[in-house]
């Protein structure tokens, strides 16, 4: 398993971060960094922000309560480029929340998450609201495999917090009628039972978290995947979204498809975990 590394810039929205930091690497035993990013910074940036001397402090006090073994990292820079640096040149899974960037930056440029998506090859697990504790997770199984590693990490979750998992699959619109197309769309209630890739995704994701005993089930749905998947959230009233990297398929793939892991964790205000698959 690798170690936890939580990140902050000291903005007081990233302590959700450190706060399921900790709470996670004391379910799994895991070994935390807490990396600090000593920021240049506009007065009124200021004016958010906590000293992040304090911040690392207040998160290494939580951490010793809870009996973890941390260590603390202070490094000056951009977070942007100072925290992939940082996660790619270890074995971690990355903690981080909101940076708290001006809502022009963020329009000019993206926000962060969509950022480091792109440049961590780590799981990232991106915590804007601490939702503890945890009973409800959704997976979103796409049948490309693009989200195995995920769903790995997230029934280790599962298992030592028993929560109850949900696995969604969700059949978009097709314009071409081609056999396998066509299969899940007249079987898309019931996908678990085709022969079909998300079936036999589906099928493997069950029997893997029913060997370990997790509890699981399967949701489907139909339509324009996004909206789907926000829809089930938003009735499922789920405590941490786990979904595939879009940066596990082939470059030529990312370019043409839509970024909806990253559309989803932007419209979210709950834990979101992603993962990149490894052949």
């Amino acid at each position: 398993m690798p170690d936890l590394l939580i990140a902050t810039n000291g903005f007081k929205g990233t302590w959700p971060a450190m706060e399921y930091g900790a709470w996670l690497a004391a379910l799994l035993d895991l070994k935390v960094t807490l990396l600090g990013v000593a920021e240049k910074s506009s007065s009124r940036q200021r004016e958010n922000q906590h000293p992040l001397e304090e911040s690392l402090s207040q998160a290494g006090e939580l951490l010793q309560q809870k009996g973890i073994l941390y260590r603390t990292e202070v490094q000056a820079g951009n977070a942007e480029d100072v925290i992939p640096q940082r996660v790619n040149a270890g074995d971690f899974i990355l903690m981080l929340g909101p940076l708290g960037r001006p809502q022009l930056r963020r329009w000019l440029v993206g926000r962060s998450i969509r950022h480091f998506m792109a440049e961590i090859k780590a799981p990232i697990l991106y915590v804007p609201k601490v939702r503890l504790p945890l009973k409800k997770m959704l997976i979103c199984v796409g049948g490309l495999g693009y989200e195995v590693a995920t769903e790995n990490l997230a029934f280790q979750v599962a298992m030592q917090s028993q929560a109850e998992v949900t696995l969604l699959h969700v059949v978009p619109p097709v314009n071409l009628d081609y056999p396998a197309s066509r299969a899940s769309r007249e079987n898309w209630n019931h996908l678990v039972d085709t022969n079909t890739l998300p079936g036999r995704s589906l099928r493997k994701a069950l029997e893997i978290a029913q060997s370990i005993g997790v509890k699981v089930s399967i949701a489907a749905r139909q339509g324009k995947v996004e909206e789907e998947i926000l829809e089930e959230i938003q009735h499922g009233n789920y405590d941490l979204i786990c979904m595939g990297s879009p940066y596990s398929a082939n470059l030529m793939r990312q370019l043409y498809t839509p970024n909806i892991t990253a559309d989803i964790v932007e419209a979210v205000d709950c834990p979101m975990l992603t993962a990149r698959h490894k052949p």
